[in-house]
């Protein structure tokens, strides 16, 4: 009979396994949205036949505040980000940031409450019935930990997209991404490494 409290460790793999997946999709949404775009690239849609800048406004009536009645100098923003100069509405639609916002809520998910986190759930209901019983348990501290330092990552970078901090969204949505992917690949859980040395310094729980 297992020990009670463990876990199997194929489970949490199987999570990182489908988690990676979602983070690659963020990452490549987060690369080719708002977070990387140039005001160049933006700022030609304000502009009339012959270059010269109109009031700045949004279709849909969204503007930039002040911008909206004022003339804005071109040359002064054609070499800066996009995303500074974008409303908080633009930021917090653009697609990168839709996508990180789902896996830090699944992440959120785990951290609270991993018996009933989805990926949890459906390997306990449709993978692991299928699977010979495992070798060995596993403390499900370390797994949980790791879910908090994935939060973490992904709520830094949608912090500092909402900001207006270019780069951030794809920076910190690669990170997760890498981590979930050796963890997934090769069993090498970045974040239980982590909790094992704060627990060997005595920063985390004892072993049991």
């Amino acid at each position: 009979m297992a020990e009670a409290g463990l876990i199997d460790p194929r489970g949490p793999r199987f999570a990182a396994a489908l988690t990676s997946v979602l983070l690659m999709a963020a990452t490549l949404l987060a690369l080719t949205g708002l977070s990387t775009a140039r005001a160049a690239e933006w700022w030609a849609t304000f502009t009339n036949a012959d270059g010269i800048p109109t009031d700045v406004a949004f279709a849909d009536g969204a503007g930039f505040g002040w911008f909206d009645t004022q003339q804005v100098d071109v040359a002064f923003v054609a070499g800066a980000w996009a995303l500074p100069l974008l409303p908080l509405s633009s930021r917090v639609a653009d697609p990168g940031f839709v996508a990180l916002l789902v896996v830090a809520l699944l992440f959120l998910w785990g951290v609270l409450s991993p018996r009933t986190a989805p990926w949890g759930v459906l390997y306990r209901a449709a993978v692991q019935p299928r699977l010979a019983p495992p070798a060995e348990l596993e403390d499900p501290r370390p797994p949980r930990f790791a879910q908090g330092v994935g939060l973490v990552v992904a709520t830094l970078g949608l912090a500092l997209h909402v900001a207006g901090v270019p780069l951030a969204l794809p920076i910190a949505a690669a990170l997760a991404f890498v981590a979930a992917f050796l963890n997934a690949a090769f069993g090498l859980c970045l974040g239980c490494r982590l909790w094992l040395l704060l627990q060997r310094i005595g920063l985390v729980g004892r072993a049991a």
